[in-house]
């Protein structure tokens, strides 16, 4: 098992039927077949760091661009369907909190996607601006907690990945302040964090990509944090 596999949350041995003490062989407890699926860390992280990248440009209005919707295309297939099945194949590997993580921000991707879809009649809904505003705004603040528990569960991880969800939180708060205030600024400080976060994502992705070689070019180093000790 590779360190960058062990850092994104992988079952180890010790959960197999065969290996467990006696005591605790339970209906509950069976035996998990090694997995031939590869592993899917980086295609999730190069999907939402791309999708992010794009979406955070078009907020700090780069080369004027005021509307975001050219990111709908993005957002449904490479954000939101190739993280979704990244996340079905990391539960496959026994890795629940890649699958989490990727099969969550895959349904945000998706979700997101349909509000700026004209035809779903999500923002002609609202008469009111404000009131849209406000929405959007405890959309964003949703998915701030879901990161902020994402970025708990990480930080006996790596460090990279507990980065990563710390600039994401950081960029959904800025978003749904932006909402609720409708401060511009606020958006574009959204769109500066959440570039960050795309290329940290890029960053893990690429590490997890080059330690799944037999033969890499390089390795990059991601940070482990240190095994908690037993009392």
């Amino acid at each position: 098992m590779s360190s960058i596999e062990e850092g994104l949350g992988k079952n180890t041995p010790s959960q197999n039927y065969e290996n467990a003490p006696s005591s605790s062989r339970t209906y509950a407890t069976y035996a998990r077949q090694p997995s031939r699926i590869g592993n899917p860390g980086a295609l999730g992280l190069f999907s939402f760091a791309s999708t992010t990248f794009i979406l955070s440009l078009y907020n700090i209005q780069t080369r004027g661009i005021h509307t975001p919707n050219v990111v709908v295309g993005m957002a449904a297939f490479c954000g939101g369907l190739v993280q979704l099945l990244a996340g079905m194949w990391e539960f496959a590997r026994g890795n629940a909190f890649g699958a989490t993580a990727f099969g969550s921000y895959g349904a945000f991707w998706m979700s997101y996607a349909t509000i700026l879809i004209p035809g779903s009649g999500i923002i002609s809904a609202y008469s009111d601006e404000r009131e849209l505003a406000n929405a959007l705004g405890i959309f964003m603040i949703a998915w701030f907690m879901v990161t902020l528990f994402l970025l708990l569960a990480s930080l006996r991880k790596m460090i990279g990945l507990a980065l990563l969800f710390a600039f994401l939180s950081l960029t959904f708060l800025l978003l749904a302040i932006a909402e609720f205030t409708g401060k511009e600024k606020v958006t574009k400080a959204g769109g500066v964090f959440g570039t960050i976060t795309a290329f940290i994502a890029y960053y893990v992705g690429l590490a997890g990509l080059l330690a799944s070689e037999d033969n890499p070019v390089f390795l990059l180093p991601v940070g482990m944090f240190a095994p908690r000790r037993a009392d």
